[in-house]
C-alpha cells in the first residue's frame, strides 16, 4: 500500500486524538471534604475535666509501657483508666475526683512525676511501687490536703530526703523503699503525728540514730538496709509504744541493747541483725509476750543466752548466729531440734557449728563495757511461768 493512501487516514486519527476531552484527575487528587471538628469531651464532674489534661501530659513523657497501660488513658472516661480510681472527695459527698493512682508494678518508666503527683487536688492515695520514675519527689507535694498514703518504693528517685514530706498534715502510711535515696533523714520525720508506717530501707541513709524515734502511734518502722550508726535509744519504748514491726537490720548500729526494748510488748518482728551491737540479751526481752521472730544475728552479742526468753510463747524463729554467746539453757537448747533458734557461729562449748577456739579467745581478750549493765538484769513485767515481779523501772538517764 502507498504511503499516499496512509497518509490522509493517519491525519485523521491524530485529530480525532487532539478533539478528545482531557482524562478526568485520579481520584487521589481531589481535595479531601473537611474533617468535621472534633466532638466535645463530656466529664462526669468538673473535678475530672481538671485532672484531664495533667494525665494526658504525663502520659507524652512516659518513655517505656511495656504492658501497654496508657493505651487505655483516652477518653473522659478517667475513672475507666487502668490505674485511676474514682470516688467522692471529702469536701462534697455529691462530686465525683479522682481519688487514687495505684500503678504498682506497671513497670512505667518516667523522668519525673513533678507536674503530675503535686497537679491532682483530690487525690488520697498514690501507689507506684516497681516502676523506673526518677528524679526527686515534688516540692508541692505537701499541698495536697488529701494525700494519706503515698508508695513510691522499688523505683529510681535520688538525692537527698524529700523535705516537702515533712509539709503533709494528713499523711499516714509512707513507703521510700528500695530508691537511691542519700543523706539524712530529718528528725522531725520520726515525730510526725500522723505516721502509723514508716518504711525507708533500703536506701544510702547515714546518720546517728535520732533520740527520738516515734510519735506514740507508729506500728511499723523500717530503717533496714541504710548505714544508720550510733545505739538504739532508751527512749523507743516510750516512742514506740504501739510498734508491731521493727526492722534496724544490715545497719552501722552499736554499743548495748537497752532494757527499754523489752517495753515494746505489742511488737511481733523484732530485727536487728548485721550490726555493731554488743552486752549481754537484756532478761527485759522475755516481756515481748507477742514477739514472734527475734533477729539479734551478726552482732557481737555476748555471754548467756537467756532462758526466760527462749520460754517466750509465741516465738517462732530465734537467730543469734555469728555472736559471741557462751551458754545455752536447756530451754534453749531444746528449741534447736525445734528449728526455732539458731545459734550457729558462737562460742557455746559442745554445740555443733561454733567459731574456732581461737577466734573466742581473741574476742574475749577485749575488754566488754555496757554502760547500764546493770539494767539488764531488769524484768519489767509480770511472767507467766515466774513468781517474780516486776522491778522497778529506772528512768531513762538524760545523757
Amino acid at each position: 500500500m502507498s504511503i499516499e493512501i496512509l497518509l490522509p487516514n493517519f491525519i485523521i486519527i491524530l485529530s480525532l486524538l487532539f478533539s478528545l476531552p482531557p482524562p478526568a484527575a485520579p481520584k487521589s487528587l481531589l481535595p479531601l471534604p473537611p474533617l468535621p471538628p472534633p466532638l466535645p469531651l463530656i466529664f462526669a464532674d468538673h473535678r475530672l475535666a481538671v485532672v484531664y489534661p495533667i494525665i494526658q501530659k504525663f502520659k507524652t513523657i512516659i518513655v517505656s509501657d511495656p504492658l501497654k497501660i496508657t493505651q487505655t488513658w483516652v477518653g473522659a472516661d478517667i475513672c475507666k483508666y487502668r490505674g485511676f480510681y474514682c470516688d467522692h472527695p471529702p469536701d462534697n459527698a455529691s462530686a465525683l475526683a479522682l481519688a487514687s493512682v495505684d500503678f504498682n508494678g506497671f513497670q512505667l518508666v518516667a523522668p519525673t512525676l513533678d507536674g503530675f503527683l503535686d497537679s491532682l487536688p483530690d487525690i488520697a492515695l498514690f501507689h507506684a511501687n516497681s516502676n523506673s520514675f526518677s528524679g526527686s519527689i515534688p516540692a508541692k507535694i505537701a499541698n495536697l490536703p488529701y494525700l494519706y498514703e503515698l508508695d513510691i518504693s522499688n523505683n529510681l528517685f535520688s538525692g537527698s530526703f524529700p523535705d516537702s514530706i515533712l509539709g503533709m498534715k494528713s499523711l499516714s502510711f509512707l513507703d521510700i523503699r528500695y530508691n537511691l535515696f542519700s543523706g539524712s533523714v530529718p528528725p522531725q520525720l520520726f515525730t510526725e503525728e500522723t505516721l502509723d508506717a514508716l518504711f525507708i530501707n533500703n536506701n544510702n541513709f547515714m546518720q546517728r540514730l535520732p533520740d527520738n524515734l516515734g510519735n506514740g502511734r507508729i506500728l511499723y518502722l523500717t530503717l533496714a538496709n541504710n548505714k544508720f550508726f550510733g545505739p538504739i535509744p532508751r527512749t523507743i519504748a516510750k516512742t514506740l509504744s504501739s510498734l508491731t514491726e521493727v526492722l534496724f537490720l544490715n545497719n552501722m548500729l552499736s554499743g548495748c541493747l537497752p532494757y527499754e526494748i523489752g517495753l515494746l510488748k505489742q511488737a511481733v518482728i523484732l530485727d536487728a541483725g548485721n550490726n555493731r551491737l554488743t552486752g549481754p540479751i537484756p532478761f527485759s526481752l522475755a516481756c515481748l509476750e507477742n514477739v514472734e521472730v527475734l533477729n539479734l544475728a551478726g552482732n557481737l552479742f555476748y555471754g548467756m543466752v537467756p532462758e526466760l526468753v527462749c520460754a517466750l510463747g509465741k516465738l517462732v524463729n530465734l537467730s543469734l548466729s555469728d555472736n559471741y554467746f557462751t551458754h545455752l539453757g536447756p530451754i534453749c537448747q531444746s528449741l534447736i531440734f525445734k528449728g526455732v533458734i539458731d545459734v550457729r557461729n558462737n562460742c557455746i562449748p559442745n554445740a555443733p557449728f561454733q567459731r574456732p577456739v581461737q577466734d573466742c579467745a581473741n574476742f574475749f581478750a577485749q575488754p566488754r563495757y555496757c554502760p547500764y549493765i546493770a539494767t539488764h538484769s531488769y524484768i519489767p513485767c509480770w511472767l507467766p511461768h515466774s513468781s517474780m515481779p516486776p522491778l522497778m523501772l529506772p528512768s531513762p538517764s538524760p545523757f
